[in-house]
């Protein structure tokens, strides 16, 4: 076995001497290169994937070429790039040309001298133009990606004299604000020569304002990548909750590292705005962005875009900060105080914001609300901390809110579509009293038991003819199974109020006991009684004249809360007794 080893390994020793010799540059032709090569195209606009590393790219320039130019346009993260000329010493074997290896490698292997033309390193677009190289066997454009994987685009023009691919900008390349407002900004940019020079009926430009609250882009790719970023994150995070793949998937990895083709031609420009908030406008180089929100900060960058080649430039972008909304002043409310809300633009929307701080470490608090105009609509919003609590309508029956558990509240009132005749209505009847009001307000942290007052069952006041006299009147009404005080008010009718049915005489419901003057109290009360079916008070009028009308308001006083009007009762005295 030994021996026949020997003899093999002999014979073969003999066979390799007898073969002809193989260039020593050239590699067999089932060699897979470390690194692959790509030719560039002229005249085409190519997309490079730019692993971190180095990437080569080559090209020849046609016979008598004399000029040439290179753009490359980094995409979101910074690029170095260098082009250099390579000369061979010697040329390729014609024999080998038609080698299943591509020419730029076969001229790598070859011995030769390379010579530095160009050399360019940051995030924005560059163009080497000048002449060639007279004698340059193959151009080699070296791009590196420091940082992470990125993208870029490469544009390679034959000749002198400009390109006309990429849209050219101004001297001025700022994008300018005019004006800022709450929800909107103004925005103007000097035009670019590529649209002036061209007539009106050429619509092949447009510019593209973009608007994010992140930052501002130096081109479009960028802003596309970061888009997509965004996207990934987003479904990452949902695939998080699924479960996890026992083994690595290794088939990205494998593409990005191992297939450099680049993705040649224009790209279509409705991908590019699809998924961006983007707003195109032609050629007018003046542009108003509106539905922005108040008090935030954004990022404005405008693109002038060559729709027939799929190309674009940036200007430099603006930054500005959107108003903040107008701040309605806040009046704090006095423990247990009694205010008056008067909504003074009519029929336009109208609201007013309050404060209170509740006193004790229960923090809480009763709300009670009345609304004095018959056709009016009002809204009564209690928040904290940001939070809506509870939102509902005051009309003219008490509405009561129960406050707890927090140290402040905002209270917002809202009236809505108050007709003229109406407001002239609320405004008569509260200067009754000597106040311009529309809604009363009152709210107290005394009030410590969990949830609205009780009420009476009715509000209307009874008397009883049998008991009606000359100069005395008896009166009855429902309390409340609290004890409470109740007041009794009269005031004296004319002669042309009884004849009118005393309708027009009788109170304005949302005017308390504090409008009305203490010669018309006639006595105060308490009760108080368990059943609310029993809870009947009576009260005993006198002092009155023979033969007269008048109206009796009975009010039910508390300490925390808008006192309570029971419904005005006209009763005439006995004349003859």
């Amino acid at each position: 076995m030994a021996l026949s080893l020997c003899l093999w390994a002999t014979l073969m020793l003999v066979w390799g001497s007898l073969l002809p010799p193989v260039h020593s540059a050239l590699a067999p032709e089932n060699e897979v290169p470390l690194r692959p090569t790509t030719w560039l195209p002229e005249g085409k606009i190519t997309s490079v994937t730019l692993p971190k590393g180095r990437t080569r790219l080559y090209f020849t320039l046609k016979k008598k070429t004399s000029a040439m130019s290179v753009t490359v346009s980094p995409c979101h993260l910074p690029v170095e790039w260098r082009l250099t000329a390579r000369t061979l010493k010697d040329k390729p074997l014609k024999t080998l040309q038609s080698t299943k290896k591509s020419t730029p490698e076969v001229w790598w292997r070859g011995p030769g001298t390379e010579e530095k033309i160009y050399s360019f390193a940051g995030d924005t677009v560059d163009t080497y133009s000048g002449p060639s190289h007279p004698r340059a066997s193959v151009y080699i454009l070296r791009l590196r990606s420091k940082q992470q994987t990125t993208r870029a685009t490469v544009f390679l023009h034959e000749g002198p004299g400009p390109l006309g691919v990429f849209p050219l900008l101004p001297a001025d390349p700022r994008v300018h604000t005019l004006g800022v407002g709450m929800t909107s900004v103004t925005l103007s940019w000097a035009p670019s020569a590529s649209i002036t020079s061209l007539p009106k009926a050429n619509a092949g430009y447009d510019y593209c304002v973009l608007i994010n609250s992140l930052q501002n882009y130096p081109n479009l790719c960028a802003a596309k990548e970061r888009k997509k970023e965004e996207q990934d994150q987003n479904q990452g995070k949902k695939e998080k909750k699924r479960q996890a793949t026992p083994w690595p998937v290794l088939k990205d990895w494998w593409w990005e590292q191992w297939d450099p083709e680049p993705q040649t031609g224009p790209s279509s420009l409705t991908e590019d705005f699809d998924d961006l908030q983007c707003l195109c406008q032609g050629t007018e180089n003046v542009c108003t962005v509106s539905e922005l929100l108040p008090d935030t900060s954004y990022y404005f960058d405008v693109f002038v875009i060559d729709k027939v080649n799929g190309t674009s430039a940036a200007y430099k972008g603006a930054f500005a900060r959107t108003h903040e909304e107008a701040r309605a002043a806040v009046v704090p409310l006095r423990e247990g105080e009694l205010r008056w809300v008067d909504f003074q633009d009519g029929g336009s929307n109208s609201q007013q914001f309050f404060s209170f701080r509740p006193r004790g470490w229960q923090q809480s608090g009763l709300l009670t609300l009345q609304s004095c105009g018959g056709g009016e609509k009002t809204t009564v919003t209690v928040s904290s901390k940001g939070q809506v609590l509870t939102s509902q309508g005051v009309g003219a029956d008490l509405a009561h809110i129960w406050l707890q558990g927090s140290p402040s509240y905002l209270i917002l009132l809202q009236q809505e579509g108050t007709t003229t005749s109406q407001r002239t209505s609320v405004t008569d009847a509260a200067r009754l009293g000597g106040l311009n009001a529309s809604v009363k307000m009152q709210v107290s942290s005394a009030y410590h038991r969990r949830g609205v007052p009780s009420l009476p069952s009715t509000l209307q006041i009874k008397s009883f003819n049998r008991l009606r006299g000359c100069n005395s009147v008896t009166l009855a009404w429902m309390g409340t199974e609290e004890r409470s005080l109740y007041c009794v008010y009269r005031r004296k009718l004319s002669s042309f109020d009884e004849e009118a049915g005393g309708a027009s005489a009788l109170t304005a419901p949302c005017l308390g006991p504090e409008s009305r003057s203490d010669t018309e109290r006639v006595l105060c009360k308490y009760f108080q009684e368990l059943n609310p079916r029993r809870a009947v008070t009576t009260a005993v009028i006198g002092g009155l004249e023979p033969g007269v009308a008048y109206v009796f308001d009975v009010y039910l006083m508390r300490r925390w809360g808008i006192p309570i009007k029971y419904a005005s009762k006209m009763v005439k005295t006995r004349k003859e007794c």
